[in-house]
């Protein structure tokens, strides 16, 4: 039997760190993790990493260009569990939003969506206007899941890396795929406040 497959979108938003981060925890677990990245999640990358693309390329399983619409995330017939764009812009939500796609990586989302698949946004923008907050909306009607990545301070995280750990461990519960060691809230743990 094959691996499960597992679609990545990075788009330029800034939080790329969440997009890498998940390729890594993915070549631990067995999940076939295919790539696309954008244009302009590569100009962010140069902000924000010492990575250049093709270390982030070399991440996963399978890496696709962002213009080949041909390729195989664009047909419903090629099985998937599913989509996760870490991080997600705005402008990713909104042509995912109007189903007019310009890129291999807002096809694959509106493909995802067509076929009834989980896909997962991990919108990245502060404050939110009316339209980013209807363009949301839509596409939660539409089936998809919306998860910023806000932390969560209950586990108390120690360190930039535990916390990006914990929301990607969460947005990754959302395809039945855990990451070992995740600390989750317990009701009988030492994280609950002495009474």
């Amino acid at each position: 039997m094959t691996k499960e497959r597992l679609i990545i979108g990075i788009s330029g938003a800034s939080g790329i760190t969440y997009g890498i981060r998940l390729l890594k925890i993915l070549q631990k677990l067995p999940v076939e993790s295919h790539l696309v990245m954008s244009k302009s999640a590569e100009i962010t990358l140069a902000y924000e990493s010492s990575m250049k693309v093709a270390d982030v390329k070399a991440l996963a399983d399978v890496s696709h260009n962002i213009n080949d619409i041909a390729a195989c995330l664009s047909s419903g017939s090629y099985r998937t569990l599913g989509m996760i764009v870490a991080p997600c812009s705005i402008k990713t939500l909104s042509e995912i939003s109007t189903g007019v796609t310009s890129s291999l990586l807002t096809r694959s989302a509106d493909v995802i969506l067509k076929e009834r698949r989980r896909l997962v946004l991990m919108v990245r923008e502060t404050p939110l206007h009316t339209g980013h907050l209807r363009s949301m909306l839509n596409v939660s009607e539409m089936g998809a899941i919306i998860a910023p990545p806000v932390p969560a301070f209950y586990a108390r995280p120690e360190s930039l890396d535990e916390m990006v750990d914990y929301t990607l461990g969460r947005v990754l519960d959302l395809f039945d795929l855990e990451i070992p060691g995740m600390n989750r809230w317990d009701e009988n743990s030492k994280q609950r406040p002495e009474q």
